[in-house]
Parts: C-alpha cells; sequence; structure tokens
C-alpha cells in the first residue's frame, strides 16, 4: 500500500475532525509554511484502514514527510525542537 497522491504533496496528515491533536499538528505545519494533505479519517473505514496499513497504528493524527512516516503530533513537535523538521519539509520544496 502507498501514501495517497503521493505526487500531489510532500506532507500528508492523517486526521479527524474533532481532535486537538490534530489541530496542533496542522498548526505546527502552518506555523512552518507547509503545504500539506488533510485525509479526515472520521466515516471513512477504507481511509482509516489505509493509515493504519501504512503506520501500523490507530490513533490520529498520523504525519507522513516525504512519504515517511513519521509519527503524530508528539513526534512531530519532537522533531521540530530538534531541528529535523525543518531539514524534512525542505527536502521537499
Amino acid at each position: 500500500m502507498s501514501l495517497p497522491d503521493p505526487s500531489a504533496s510532500h506532507v500528508i496528515v492523517f486526521s479527524s475532525p474533532f481532535c486537538g491533536f490534530c489541530a496542533a499538528a496542522k498548526r505546527l505545519l502552518m506555523k512552518k509554511d507547509a503545504d500539506f494533505i488533510e485525509i479526515n479519517i472520521l466515516g471513512n473505514p477504507e481511509r482509516r484502514q489505509e493509515m493504519i496499513d501504512l503506520s501500523g497504528r490507530r490513533s490520529v493524527p498520523q504525519v507522513f514527510i516525504g512519504g515517511q512516516h513519521v509519527g503524530g503530533y508528539t513526534e512531530l513537535r519532537d522533531l521540530d525542537a530538534s531541528g529535523e523538521l525543518d531539514a524534512l519539509l525542505a527536502e521537499g520544496r
């Protein structure tokens, strides 16, 4: 299984609308001026299963950068704190 529309964006966020961690992840990406595709899995069992198959996780958000699974919000925040997020995002620009 591969990421949906990988050529459309360097960053893909699987999320649901009432998730605080999803909102935080999207805010962080917007602060970094990162273009991303958001895939809402609420009420969409096919997309939810796709997220689980790709990430091995059931929780949202699940973030992929350059086709690589980076984790959820906590991992994204840690990448930002270490300076690694900027480098990952720059690869797609």
